[in-house]
């Protein structure tokens, strides 16, 4: 099952998907579900980069979807998708600390000549995403803790000298008799 994570700054979420399990599943209902899958890891990427506001995660995932579907047919539409689609992948990457992503135009050659281990490659990429960007969001509050200066706790008053220091306070560097 595939593990769903909120994307920092927006009420939308991620899946963390096994990438064989993309695969399989694309294979057993004979290509229908890699439909699905591409509009919603499209989907994905545009929240994230929508709520890190900047636009190179894509703006459009029914673009996409289309461009695949409908723009086979004239075939250039698709594969300009494919490439896209490893760019922004690679955008996300970038945007979230995840590395550098994966080459567009070899994933681009991957998915033209052996679409399954395009599949694995960019789903195990996209996963390393989310993965980074759940680390930052985890991360974050810690690194605020620590680096937050320490409030002093104010001084208390010395006890006069032949009182005793209320149990409340410490007691002062006075010897006791």
């Amino acid at each position: 099952m595939a593990e769903q994570l909120a994307i920092t700054g927006t009420a939308a979420t991620a899946k963390i998907r096994n990438p064989l399990g993309v695969i399989g599943l694309t294979l057993i209902t004979f290509g229908i579900y890699y439909f699905f899958w591409y509009y919603f890891v499209n989907r994905e990427m545009k929240d994230l980069g929508q709520s890190r506001g900047t636009d190179e995660c894509g703006a459009s995932p029914g673009t996409s979807l289309v461009a695949i579907t409908f723009g086979a047919l004239i075939i250039v539409p698709a594969f300009v998708s494919h490439y896209n689609s490893f760019k922004r992948m690679n955008a996300a990457s970038r945007l979230t600390g995840a590395g550098e992503g994966f080459d567009a135009g070899l994933g681009l050659l991957i998915w033209v000549f052996i679409s399954p281990i395009a599949l694995y490659l960019f789903q195990m990429n996209l996963n390393k995403v989310w993965e980074a960007q759940r680390g930052a969001v985890t991360a974050a509050p810690t690194a605020a803790i620590e680096t937050a200066p320490q409030a002093a706790a104010p001084a208390a008053a010395p006890a006069a000298p032949g009182e005793q220091a209320s149990p409340s306070e410490p007691a002062g560097d006075e010897p006791q008799s």
